[in-house]
């Protein structure tokens, strides 16, 4: 039996200008300190001999084609990145990178979203993809709209009550 994976679906190619520095520091950080670091530990233990029991060498070849590997996709992810760094031209709608709270009508509680690039997720500042099923409810509605959003724990109905960029 095979181990194939179907491939996972493309996500959006939007991101923050603050998300395309960060990956921008990140690449320079790998490519520029850390691989340097690596490739010269690799170097003095080749130098010590054998070098299938050397833990540094095995360590450090398998650590710098990880280097390689994230060099590699943030490489890719940066020449087809939208950078988008403008607000819409109708900010009163919810649209990438906007921060939305919302009424869930059930329970009265309110949480507030900003809507970012796959990259970017990051759910301790409540950061969530564009592509996520409670985002693509929200694109394109306003103030005071009511929303239902399919959830792994059922229905929600939710209320736009603020919008910012």
């Amino acid at each position: 039996m095979g181990r194939y994976r179907p491939p996972s679906p493309k996500s959006s190619p939007y991101i923050t200008g603050a998300g395309a520095a960060k990956m921008r520091n990140e690449l320079r950080e790998l490519w520029k300190v850390e691989r340097p670091q690596v490739t010269q530990v690799v170097h003095e233990a080749a130098k010590n001999g054998d070098r299938s029991e050397n833990g540094d060498y095995i360590y450090g070849k398998r650590r710098l084609r990880e280097i390689d590997s994230r060099v590699r996709y943030l490489t890719k992810r940066l020449e087809d990145a939208t950078i988008v760094e403008d607000k819409p031209r109708d900010p009163s709608k919810v649209f990438f990178a906007a921060w939305v709270s919302v009424e869930d009508e059930d329970s009265g509680g309110e949480q507030t979203f900003r809507l970012v690039g796959s990259d970017e997720i990051d759910p301790a500042q409540n950061w969530i993809s564009i592509d996520s099923p409670m985002a693509q409810a929200l694109i394109g509605k306003s103030l005071d709209d009511e929303v239902d959003v399919k959830t792994p724990a059922g229905d929600r109905c939710l209320v736009i009550t603020k919008i910012t960029y």
